[in-house]
């Protein structure tokens, strides 16, 4: 991995979680190297998705995608690594899934714009934001891989 370290926001969008994929996206992000500390799920309320997608507010398709976002349960992690937004970016894929590589998680696994199984923070202000918006610092929890190497055996 390059770039600097940091957070970044992977959310496991309503089509995800109902098609079982919550484990497939972790797997993904744990394999090319990245510590979750922070994991949750959630259910939006209008105010909360609405909150959650101010940038778009506006748009043509804003409506719908509140709509969707409260369908079913969401999961939230916060992400962490060296280029993990770049990175996380490239692994979900294009928004669209006729344009996400094969290998990608939406190229595999979306349905359409919408219903595309993940969303992946954009830039360092919006992970910021996002990972303010869905956790507490209470709900984050720094640490180094070989933690679990310091304690007393038995």
């Amino acid at each position: 991995m390059d770039g600097r370290m940091e957070r970044t926001l992977v959310l496991i969008k309503p089509d995800g979680v109902c098609k079982g994929l919550i484990g497939e996206v972790i797997r993904r992000v744990e394999k090319e190297g990245f510590k979750i500390v922070g994991l949750k799920m959630l259910r939006f309320d209008e105010e909360k998705a609405e909150k959650f997608y101010r940038p778009h507010k506006g748009k043509h398709f804003f409506p719908g995608l509140i709509k969707f976002m409260l369908t079913a349960p969401s999961v939230a992690l916060v992400v962490e690594g060296r280029g993990a937004i770049r990175r996380i970016r490239e692994i979900i894929g294009e928004r669209r899934p006729e344009e996400a590589g094969s290998e990608t998680i939406r190229g595999r696994y979306a349905s359409d714009g919408r219903r595309n199984i993940v969303h992946g923070s954009d830039s360092p202000s919006s992970a910021q934001q996002e990972i303010a918006c869905l956790f507490g610092p209470e709900e984050i929890f720094p640490y180094e891989k070989d933690d679990w190497l310091k304690s007393e055996p038995g």
